[in-house]
Parts: C-alpha cells; sequence; structure tokens
C-alpha cells in the first residue's frame, strides 16, 4: 500500500508539491493571498473550473474573506496558526459542507471530484468545501424504456441527483446508501442502496466483497461494473438488471434487492436478477392486471419464438419435411423455387442483413435510425425476392422473428436471445431436429446453472417451493395486487408481508 503524503506546516512546500502534481493543467484555479484584520493570514485556494459552483465560491469563501481590501470578521486578532487556521475554518468559511483532510492525496481526489481546498500557513491540515457543479443534461425520459402509464423522468450522470430521484421515491430512513470510489484513476463514486429491513445481509456483504474484489484504472459506465461483479461473466444472459428508471429502482429496493448508483452514468444496476425480472416492465403494475397479464403472457411467447422459430423451420425444411401437411409442404417448395441457396444459409443471410440493419440504426442519428431500420428491411427484403436470393417465407420468418424480439422490454436479455438464436439455428442445420432439441437442452442447462447472488436464475419456475410458490403471482401471470400480499424471495423472511387488506380486518 502507498504511503500517504502528509500535509506540511509550510505553506510553501505544500503549494510547491501541489503545483508540481497538476503541472500542465491549465483548467485548475490556483490563488495564494493574504486575508484577516491585517491581511496576515496566508491561504490558498484551488479548485478545477467548471467542475464548481462559482457563486458557491464567491459567496461562501471569498466574500467572507474580502470585503473591500479587509475581512469582515472584524474583532478577531488571531496571532497563533492555530488561531489563524480556526478562525478561517469557523469563521470566515460560511457553509456547513465542509471537511479537514491532513494528505496530499486526500486534497487531489477532492480537487479532482469538484471540491475547492484550502490550505491555511502554519497549520498541517487542508479545509475542503464542497462546490460541486458538474455540467449536465436535464432529467428527460428514458430511451430505451418507454412506458404507457408512469413517470417520465430517468437517470441523469450525476450520482447525487439519482439518488435523490430514488430517496424522492422512498421516503423512509431504513434507505441506505453505502459510498465506494472504484477507479484508481477515474475514482468513480459508486453507491449502494438498500433497505436495511428488507434487504439480505448475505446479499449486500456480497455485493460490497465484489466491488472491493478487484482494481482497475477506471470505471467509466455502470456497464464495466456490471462486467465485474457477475457471478459468470461468460455467459450470453445478463445476471445483472440495468435500469433508467428511478421508479423501477425503487419497486426493486422495496422487494430487497439492492441498487448500485455509478456516477456518470444514467443506468442502475439492481441485483439479484432473475430471467423473470428481465421479462417485467414498469408500466406492468401501472395499468390494470387483466390486459397486463396477457401482456406478461405474450411477451414469453415472443421470447420463445424469438430464440426457436428460425432452427425449427430449418430443421422441417432441412430434414424432416414428412411431418408438414402436404399442401404446406407444397407451398413451401413452390416459394423456393429457383432459390440457388440451402434453406439454412437463406435464414442466415437474412438474419445477418437484419443485423446489420439494426446496427446501423442504432448507430445513426434517432429519425434517420429508425428510417433506415424500416426502410432498409422493406428494401433488402423485396429486392432479395424479386432476385430469387430467398424464399418470401424466410422474409416472413426473419421479420416475424425480430418482431417478438422487439417485445422483450430488456435490451441486454434481447442480445442474449439473438445470440440463443444463431446457436440453435447452426445446430438445426447440422443436425436437423437433433440438433435442434440438443441445443434446447444445452441453453436449458446453462440457465439452471447461472445464478444471481444466491439465487437461481431460474426462479420461480424452479426452486419455488422453498417460498411455497408465491412468487409464481407474478411471474409468467400477474395477479391483481389485492393478491399478491407477499414481497419475493428476494426480501428477508421475516418481512415478506407488503400488503394487507384492512377491510377484512
Amino acid at each position: 500500500m502507498v504511503e500517504k503524503r502528509m500535509l506540511s506546516k509550510d505553506l510553501d512546500t505544500n503549494i510547491a508539491i501541489i503545483q508540481e502534481i497538476f503541472v500542465d493543467c491549465q483548467d485548475l484555479v490556483c490563488k495564494k493571498f493574504p486575508i484577516g484584520k491585517d491581511l496576515s493570514i496566508q491561504v490558498y485556494a484551488l479548485y478545477f473550473d467548471v467542475m464548481v459552483d462559482r457563486d458557491a465560491i464567491e459567496n461562501t469563501i471569498i466574500k467572507n474573506f474580502i470585503s473591500e481590501g479587509r475581512i469582515i470578521y472584524e474583532g478577531v486578532d488571531a496571532k497563533s496558526d492555530s488561531e489563524k487556521y480556526n478562525y478561517v475554518n469557523s469563521g470566515a468559511i460560511a457553509t456547513i459542507d465542509k471537511k479537514e483532510v491532513e494528505s496530499i492525496d486526500e486534497i487531489i481526489s477532492a480537487v479532482t471530484s469538484g471540491d475547492t481546498a484550502i490550505l491555511v500557513e502554519g497549520e498541517a491540515k487542508c479545509i475542503i468545501v464542497a462546490t460541486k457543479k458538474f455540467p449536465t443534461r436535464g432529467i428527460s425520459e428514458p430511451d430505451n424504456e418507454v412506458v404507457v402509464r408512469g413517470s417520465k423522468d430517468g437517470f441523469t450522470e450525476i450520482y447525487r441527483m439519482n439518488t435523490v430521484l430514488i430517496r424522492r421515491r422512498i421516503r423512509d430512513p431504513r434507505l441506505k446508501l453505502k459510498q465506494f470510489e472504484v477507479g484508481v484513476r477515474s475514482k468513480t463514486t459508486v453507491g449502494i442502496m438498500y433497505m436495511k429491513d428488507l434487504a439480505r445481509d448475505s446479499v449486500v456483504s456480497e455485493v460490497e466483497k465484489n466491488i472491493k474484489s478487484f482494481e482497475i484504472d477506471a470505471i467509466l459506465d455502470s456497464g464495466m461494473l456490471e462486467q465485474l461483479i457477475e457471478d459468470k461473466g461468460y455467459s450470453p444472459f445478463p445476471q445483472v438488471q440495468a435500469t433508467q428508471r428511478p421508479d423501477k429502482t425503487a419497486s426493486a429496493l422495496l422487494e430487497g434487492r439492492v441498487a448500485l448508483i455509478v456516477d456518470n452514468s444514467p443506468f442502475a444496476l439492481i441485483v439479484p436478477a432473475t430471467l423473470n425480472c428481465f421479462l417485467q416492465a414498469s408500466d406492468d403494475y401501472y395499468s390494470r392486471w387483466g390486459i397486463m397479464a396477457l401482456t406478461r403472457i405474450i411477451r414469453y411467447i415472443a421470447a420463445v419464438i424469438a430464440v426457436l422459430l428460425p432452427g425449427i423451420y430449418v430443421a422441417v425444411t432441412t430434414f424432416h419435411t414428412a411431418i408438414l401437411p402436404t399442401t404446406l409442404a407444397l407451398s413451401f417448395a413452390t416459394a423456393r423455387e429457383g432459390v440457388p441457396f440451402p434453406a439454412a444459409l437463406e435464414v442466415l443471410i437474412m438474419e445477418v442483413a437484419f443485423e446489420l440493419l439494426r446496427e446501423a440504426g442504432i448507430r445513426l442519428p434517432g429519425s434517420i435510425g429508425s428510417t433506415i431500420g424500416i426502410v432498409g428491411g422493406l428494401i433488402v427484403g423485396q429486392a432479395a425476392v424479386t432476385a430469387n436470393l430467398v424464399s418470401p417465407i424466410i422474409v416472413i420468418i426473419v421479420a416475424l422473428t425480430a418482431i417478438c424480439s422487439f417485445a422483450i422490454p430488456n435490451e441486454e436479455l434481447t442480445a442474449a436471445i439473438r445470440i440463443t438464436k444463431f446457436f440453435i439455428l447452426i445446430l438445426s442445420a447440422f443436425l436437423g431436429f437433433y440438433g435442434f432439441w440438443l441445443g434446447v437442452i444445452a441453453v436449458l442447462i446453462h440457465l439452471s446453472t447461472l445464478t444471481s447472488y444466491g439465487f437461481p436464475y431460474l426462479m420461480p419456475f424452479i426452486a419455488g417451493s422453498i417460498d411455497n410458490y408465491n412468487d409464481l403471482e407474478d411471474s409468467l401471470f400477474r395477479m391483481p395486487f389485492r393478491k399478491m400480499k407477499k414481497r419475493p424471495i428476494f426480501t428477508k423472511e421475516n418481512a415478506r408481508v407488503r400488503f394487507r387488506d384492512k377491510k377484512k380486518g
């Protein structure tokens, strides 16, 4: 462990060290100037331009230091070094959001985080005043988690603003926040939020342990942290849930789960996370239960179709055409007349073409991107059919698979399904239905081995008996609120009840 560089009582020595560290940092604002009744107190202030609230610095520091060339704090005759320091710390700085540090490294960390450092001659201490004010965009609606009914505010890149958006929804002192600095160079603030009476202590401890288990140059986004704290990082299936929505995060916290807020990222991470969590959307709970229950079932059906449909088509048309009705088999054969490629290659070509269109649509600006996705798909599909490169049925299969993937509310799960689709498609192309079922079984075995902070990934569809199958009320089918009286299995055992019907006493 590197030994801390401690401050000296000689102000000029401290200034020399700091200036050597920040050499060629043209955006650093620093100045040494005298203050006091007889201008006998030498102070040195430094901060990074634009990272601070200039009004706060002027009003809480400089304005109280100097007024018409003289100190405001009349009647004080500070003679000793400690008296001078106490005068600056207690009398001249008009804010309570400050702290004292005694090392150069702590000053560097504070200044690079947007605070202002003030050193006083004759004292081996530094006053750190909170003056953070980073440039940022305003709160806006999440662009990848659009809901029909529900709040329209989303997380931003400002860490403290994100924690406030959550506390605005949960006004309970049992909502706890622990902060860490992650990244040797970036020193990114990472906060762990949880409900003290609901979250399992083992999960909170495991999250803290995982955050402290690695050393890295920088954490620039929550996606980097997500990959480092997953149980099995090689799996294409996400084991940490990412969301831009404060209401979704608050709901997860009230279920006994743990949220990680990462500075500079508009996404919160939620653990534990099961497959069922990724197929839930925020407005599932804001609209009437009947239509939302139907919608939930449709999502599960869409997920199955998005994974299996191309593989089934290839297996049937390549190896097992005998299982098709004669009329349907003749229709497929007629549609493929003149096509020079086998069915498996047809599907693969169209799937790759669609993935290219999808990627192009993401990278282009919003309005142009959506136009490219729609118009490009129509033009490429129609041109390929007209040129007899693919059959019309292939365009239908690929389009239906894509539509089903868009029905899944989580982008990371959608990406995992796309990878799984190609895996099953390739096995089906070589082995027919044997390869198809081999791929399905392999995926199910993989999913059954995944865990997220001690919870099986396929809960509540497996191991549901440990919670008396209560979690099934909010899984494939969403029950009415009056029936969902208990929190999920993530919660502490003695804190499961979340709803009591007072009408029944």
